[in-house]
């Protein structure tokens, strides 16, 4: 199966308009447009009768106390999770693109409505949801994509997987609110074939994207 984007070369440079957060000078961080990529795919098995596709980035520090601290820095050597950026399944089978900002264009606040999505889809919530569970401001179900925003003090850039699955089902075997972790585990079994685009983002200017 044949997987592609416009938007970012595979394990390179993640533009801005993709991010939910891009470097500011005054305060580190700024919101951005916060666009889900544009994407396409070829040569599914005839099989498949949908479609899911998740995000996630395996570079969240496992750690929380140096995050975004004035005067400290995240170090190469903690240990790291990984965050689920996007959760969405049941493209229908004869899907073979997504549009760049068809899913989400720009930042909101509590999060976008769910778990309803265009074309039929359903989209989990991401882990923006907990990020934010403490800022009354924020707080709220994140469904969908969100994009990156890593510590602004993360020595190391971040690596953001985007995997998109063939799935022998029509519907994903999920219910309510879900999460990545609960659809990787609804689709053993299922998964005909699958590939994988990586990008790559950072928000300190000192390290090398």
């Amino acid at each position: 199966m044949k997987f592609t984007t416009s938007s970012f070369e595979n394990n390179g440079k993640i533009p801005g308009e993709f991010a939910f957060g891009v470097p500011d000078a005054g305060t580190h961080v700024a919101l951005s447009r916060n666009r889900n990529p544009a994407f396409a795919w070829s040569g599914a098995p005839a099989s498949t009768k949908s479609f899911a596709l998740i995000c996630h980035d395996y570079d969240v520090p496992g750690k929380g106390d140096d995050v975004n601290q004035e005067g400290r820095s995240v170090p190469p050597t903690l240990p790291r999770v990984d965050f689920y950026h996007w959760v969405l399944v049941d493209l229908r089978a004869n899907s073979t693109s997504i549009e760049a900002g068809e899913f989400s264009d720009g930042v909101t606040p509590r999060g976008k409505n769910g778990p309803e999505g265009p074309r039929g889809t359903r989209q989990g919530i991401n882990d923006y949801t907990g990020w934010f569970a403490s800022d009354k401001n924020m707080a709220g179900n994140y469904f969908g994509y969100d994009g990156p925003c890593p510590p602004w003090n993360d020595t190391i850039p971040h690596h953001y997987v985007f995997t998109l699955y063939a799935l022998d089902v029509e519907k994903c075997p999920v219910t309510g609110l879900f999460k990545g972790p609960d659809v990787l585990a609804a689709m053993r079994g299922h998964v005909l074939a699958q590939a994988t685009l990586t990008g790559v983002y950072s928000l300190n200017p000192q390290v090398k994207v």
